[in-house]
């Protein structure tokens, strides 16, 4: 068997144990969020984060032969490792809403007593901190690729490549920040869910298709939050201590005025007297002054 038959006999193989990977995912995901009991959900949780874990594994190896030279037909291997970002995406999800146990009774209990614009409010926050968890996966993806290019002579090699995935990553961490910035501002009443909508649809663009070719060169001009104007809302709170600490050191400050001028007059007074004195000499060595 010729090494290119080869090669493709194992991209063909790994290929079909995403399939049948991401079918176990899937399978897993519903248990987790069908079930009524805390702890067959923990059991479940489990379970999923094995499967992303083979899915993970499975994406290395593709990553590797989407770089090699050796290999002539790379978009399905594209197409395959995409699919696994997206379910790594699901997890990150998942395992946030773990963390806050929001499958609690407590949990429910309060999402039951919200009114509906507190809830609608509610489900905002956790659709941005979603549209964050997912570009974090992203972001890990795009540095071990960095990584990769980086290890031996590939730093000076892949400058064009590392150029290109360096601006991904900092265009990510960008959405990001104007992200959190929006879940702040919704969480002090300053920004309305109503307006977070108006962006939600040229998130989810970014989100889903920034990995595309020559996505990047022609969304770079484009701002979704623009609309939103966030550096022209005012900042709720205003900062008064140093207001009051500058009276505090005006009143000081006519003190201390008041005090030189009391000293510059009595020095005056000091100096006219000593003026008008006499010197008398007794003997050689005592010196006293007779003041008129």
């Amino acid at each position: 068997m010729s090494g290119a038959r080869k090669l493709q006999t194992e991209i063909d193989r790994t290929l079909k144990k995403v399939e049948e990977g991401v079918e176990l995912f899937d399978e897993t995901w519903e248990k987790v969020y069908s079930a009524t009991q805390q702890n067959q959900k923990e059991k479940y949780e489990v379970d999923l984060k094995k499967e992303i874990k083979k899915l993970q594994r499975l994406r290395d190896q593709i990553k590797t032969w989407i770089s090699s030279n050796d290999t002539k037909d790379k978009r399905q291997l594209m197409d395959a490792r995409k699919l696994i970002e997206t379910k790594m995406e699901q997890f990150k999800v998942c395992e946030k809403e773990t963390k806050t146990k929001t499958y609690s009774k407590e949990g429910l209990a309060r999402e039951a007593r919200l009114d509906p614009a507190e809830q609608q409010k509610q489900d905002c926050h956790s659709y941005l901190q979603d549209c964050i968890a997912r570009l974090e996966v992203q972001i890990e993806a795009t540095e071990a690729d960095v990584e990769k290019l980086s290890s031996g002579k590939g730093k000076n090699k892949n400058k064009a490549e590392l150029e290109e995935k360096d601006t991904t990553i900092r265009k990510h961490r960008w959405h990001i920040s104007k992200m959190e910035q929006i879940i702040r501002m919704l969480d002090n009443d300053v920004l309305e869910v109503e307006r977070i909508e108006e962006v939600k649809e040229d998130i989810e663009y970014y989100i889903d298709s920034n990995q595309d070719p020559e996505f990047m060169a022609s969304y770079e001009d484009m701002d979704p939050y623009e609309v939103l104007e966030l550096e022209e809302i005012p900042a709720p709170v205003v900062e008064l201590l140093p207001t009051v600490k500058s009276s505090r050191n005006k009143k000081n400050s006519g003190d201390d005025d008041e005090k030189d001028e009391k000293k510059k007059k009595k020095d005056k007074k000091d100096k006219k007297a000593l003026s008008s004195a006499i010197p008398i000499t007794i003997g050689r060595a005592k010196v006293c002054f007779l003041y008129l």
